[in-house]
Formats: C-alpha cells, structure tokens, sequence
C-alpha cells in the first residue's frame, strides 16, 4: 500500500510523476468479483479460461485501471484530489501473479478549476497493458480538505 502524500494544486508541476507496483493475486480478481458483481468466468475459472486465447483466468480490466486510482487518491495529488475523467485504451491482458507497474505523470496544470491532467501508464514486464489519461480537480492550499 501506498503511504498517503498530500499535495496541493500549488505543489503541482509538469512532469511529475509517481509510481506502485502490484502482484496481482487470484483473491484480488476474486474480490474485485465480490465487489464488482463482474463473475465473467474469464476472471474466475480456469477451466473456462483455458479454452479463450488468454488460456488462463485474466484480472478485470477495471481491476487494472483501480490501480491508477490508488495513485492518484494516495500519491499523486493525494488526498482530496477529485476524479473529473478517465480514458482507458486496454492493450494487453493482466494475468493473476502478473507484477503491474503504475505510473501517473502530470502533463498539464489547468488554472481554471485548479485541474491537473495526468497521463496514466500500467504495464507488465516492460509491456504497455493500459493507458490512458484523467483528469483531477485539486485542492488548493485556501481550500480545505474533506
């Protein structure tokens, strides 16, 4: 787990950037199940997996893309950061035991609205597994934090 790091918009600058690394394990896809309601047995047995072109149980894309927002709540801006938007182009699976490194770079700080865009990257041994961009609003120092 991350430890908690809160930055302000104030804080903030262009080219930034903050990282997690995360063994995916079978009771993290069967939880994110639970929570989800997403039983696609793709992500839960093996038995059905084998017979896809994965030929093994694959984490949830979701799954995957929660990684970025642990980032962003706990990291980079922290505390307090508000998601406003979120693309994500998937690229290749994420398997269970497979290491996922995040890494979230601010790419534009946005005056109006005190907004951050951050370009959000996951992969698996080197390879590109999902992508995409958000954006945040973020506290300014005057503000107070919930």
């Amino acid at each position: 787990m991350l430890e908690l790091r809160t930055l302000y918009y104030e804080d903030l600058s262009v080219g930034m950037r903050e990282s997690l690394t995360k063994t995916v394990q079978s009771s993290d896809v069967v939880g994110f199940a639970e929570v989800s309601g997403d039983r696609n047995p793709i992500h839960l047995s093996e038995h059905f997996a084998a017979k896809t072109p994965f030929r093994t149980r694959i984490a949830h894309g979701l799954y995957t893309a929660s990684l970025i927002s642990a980032v962003l709540g706990t990291r980079l801006p922290g505390p307090g950061a508000i998601y406003l938007s979120q693309t994500l182009n998937f690229k290749a699976p994420v398997k269970i035991d497979d290491v996922v490194t995040v890494t979230v770079t601010v790419t534009e700080l946005i005056e109006r609205g005190n907004r951050a865009k951050l370009a959000c990257i996951c992969e698996v041994d080197g390879t590109v597994v999902l992508e995409g961009e958000a954006m945040v609003k973020v506290p300014t120092r005057g503000s107070s934090r919930p």
